[in-house]
């Protein structure tokens, strides 16, 4: 019996809950009109495993475009499933708030209802980022699971809450008003969990590390028995220690390779330390007695993870000078260089092992594209260093460490946890200071403070104040050093739009393509309405010419949202402002100028929406992925969809009447 049919035994009608019940009903519905057959409604696992088989598909859908557009939808169907409600935020929330804050010795406080709204939206947005944290995981291509391991992990996700160190275990998320994120994605501790339950029903017994006692053991194995995710995933973060400080500060070593296609449990590498030839253990056992945080700690997911890709491993010197301490691990599949991993929080680097890194990116042809990480993660260990020695940082050092020009990249799947905790020691409203190279009197906080004198704008966006700003004005935000507005010019026209397309197929002078068009976007440029002849005419209009726009980049709580608006509510905001919608080629003008776009980054183009080749109304999205820079279409701009208060978009500064 496969793991699958093994595993969803388990499930019956009584333990779905109502909305997965819904879910899965949905999955037969649409499977049953698509192939023409009827579903057995009794049949509970296979109910789910036909549902597992609808994410399944669309995870695995080769068009990139379908398949994000595909995660979207399951994102936004969670979120409303899931996420807490404003009016769902209990009153007892603010009133240990402010209990708090009493207990803390600051005095009596009563919270107006502004502020709640504020704090509702606080905790709205953690749960929403928690959650989508799991399902960014669970639909990449580094989770190595089974998908109904992957099922089985996530439906008890969604009961749980934070992890407390002191009880050892989640909290219970169920109930209305739980204000909770959801729990903290530790790779390597689910790893150890998915992997313990899939041996299980091999008939295998799980790896231990060996400093785990026989009676925690046998606490593990009577949990695996009764199949308790959160008790297995608890266990796993208070059992699988990190690395000690001592030994991070050690950057001498050696990197062992671990071809593709090898047994990470039996294949023993050799490397070349200090002249001589020596042996290193197999991949899981090398690294299963230390809290790496990555998910090779599985057997599984390591096998998986050899059957495409070499792996190399660089271990630092133990107490006894012996290269074993797991720091860095690199994936090269077909494509190349696909994955470099620390130790640190979230598969960040530590702050010792970046020139190790940095050294044996050289290796690789395509280690270059890695280079503005590990320059990147040089000068945050700088800055770190500086400010546990309490150095004066530079205008330098605080226009990179607060972001304004570019954003700090690391090798770990979230944010370097680095960047935070060195900002909290600052007084961002002193720094500023240094980083806009003024006093404090050259700060204007409300349009009419504006003057020939005013270096920087930091307020609140209110209504004409685009039309109220000096074009030599350099900085404007809405908060330090978050809520940056960019000012940008945009050259547009001089291409028809069958041009325009061509453009963006044109190849480098290597031959190779340097933006990538996804289906749905093509299908815009190809509407002959709303973007062909449109965009055509103003070709004519222009004689052929170039106009140069002027461009306001901000995020959607920029505006003033508390919660997320419809399109049309965004829209009608941005033009109260001084803004105006974008005509539907900016979109594609801009992918072709934006070239340094920034990885990981994505934004959408405030505009008249365009129907895609299916009729739906759509905005241009630019990102850039592992894959390169993208144009993308974004079917949210329908009347009923709200919008992330987070995402980026563009809109053109209203003209001068002069």
């Amino acid at each position: 019996m496969s793991l699958d049919e093994d595993f969803l035994k388990k499930f019956k009608q009584n333990t779905l809950r109502p909305g997965e019940r819904d879910a899965v009903e949905s999955a037969v519905q649409r499977t049953e009109t698509r192939e023409n057959r009827k579903i057995d409604r009794s049949d509970t696992a296979g109910l789910i495993q036909n549902y597992v088989h609808r994410f399944s598909e669309i995870l695995n859908r080769p068009d990139s475009s379908k398949r994000e557009r595909g995660i979207e939808q399951l994102k936004r169907i969670l979120h409303d499933e899931f996420v807490i409600k404003p009016d769902a935020i209990p009153e007892s929330y603010y009133i240990s708030i402010e209990r708090r804050h009493r207990e803390e010795g600051h005095g009596d406080i009563d919270i107006p209802d502004t502020l709640k709204t504020e704090l509702g939206q606080t905790v709205i947005d953690d749960q929403t980022r928690s959650l989508d944290a799991w399902m960014d995981y669970f639909s990449s291509d580094d989770a190595k699971y089974p998908d109904t391991l992957k099922y089985w992990a996530f439906r008890s996700i969604l009961k749980m809450g934070r992890y407390d160190k002191e009880k050892k275990r989640f909290g219970n998320r169920e109930g209305r008003g739980t204000v909770s994120p959801f729990p903290e994605l530790n790779r390597e501790a689910l790893a150890f969990a998915l992997d313990a339950m899939e041996k299980k029903h091999r008939g295998e017994t799980p790896r231990f590390p060996y400093d785990v006692t026989d009676e925690a053991q046998s606490a593990f194995s009577d949990m695996l028995q009764k199949e308790q995710f959160p008790k297995l995933y608890a266990w796993a973060i208070d059992h699988i220690n990190p690395v000690p400080e001592n030994l991070k500060q050690t950057t001498e070593g050696a990197w062992f390779t671990f071809p593709k296609g090898s047994d990470p449990m039996m294949y023993v590498p050799t490397a070349t330390f200090k002249g001589r030839k020596i042996k290193g253990k197999p991949l899981v056992p090398s690294i299963e007695n230390y809290a790496t945080g990555w998910c090779l700690r599985g057997e599984a997911t390591a096998r998986r993870y050899l059957e495409t890709s070499e792996l190399q491993v660089f271990y630092s010197l133990d107490e006894a000078g012996t290269p074993s301490i797991p720091r860095v691990v690199t994936v090269k599949n077909d494509r190349g260089l696909a994955e470099v991993r620390g130790i640190a929080q979230q598969e960040n680097l530590d702050s010792h092992i970046t020139p190790v890194v940095q050294e044996k990116l050289k290796e690789f042809p395509d280690g270059a594209a890695f280079g503005k990480k590990t320059n990147d993660m040089k000068l945050l260990t700088s800055i770190e260093r500086k400010t546990d020695e309490g150095e004066i940082l530079s205008k330098e050092d605080l226009t990179f460490l607060y972001e304004i020009e570019d954003t700090i990249e690391g090798f770990g799947y979230q944010r370097d946890p680095r960047i935070g905790e060195i900002r909290s020691k600052r007084r961002p409203e002193a720094d500023m200071l240094v980083v806009f190279d003024c006093t404090e009197d050259r700060i204007a906080r409300i349009p009419k403070e504006i003057n020939e004198h005013t270096k920087a704008y930091v307020g609140p966006l209110q209504e004409g104040l685009f039309d109220a700003l000096p074009d030599r004005l350099e900085h404007i935000y809405t908060s330090f050093p978050e809520g940056r507005i960019r000012l940008e010019s945009l050259d547009v026209g001089g291409l028809t739009a069958e041009q325009l397309e061509a453009a963006l197929d044109e190849k480098n002078a290597a031959g190779k393509k340097q933006f990538n068009v996804s289906d749905y976007a093509r299908s815009m440029l190809r509407n002959k309405k709303q973007f062909i002849e449109p965009v055509n005419m103003r070709h004519r209009e222009r004689k052929g010419s170039k106009e140069t726009v002027d461009l306001v980049r901000l995020r959607v709580r920029d505006l003033g949202f508390t919660s997320a608006p419809t399109t049309t509510e965004l829209f009608t905001r941005a033009r109260k402002l001084g803004l105006e919608l974008c005509p539907p080629e900016t979109g594609p003008y801009k992918r072709l100028a934006d070239k340094d776009q920034p990885l990981g980054n994505w934004y959408y183009v405030g505009m008249e929406p365009v129907a895609d080749s299916v009729g739906c109304p759509c905005v241009f999205r630019l990102a850039r992925r592992e894959g390169g820079l993208w144009l993308y279409h974004f079917d949210w701009a329908v009347p009923g969809p709200q919008w992330n208060l987070d995402r980026g978009f563009l809109f053109r500064r209203r003209k001068s009447d002069a």
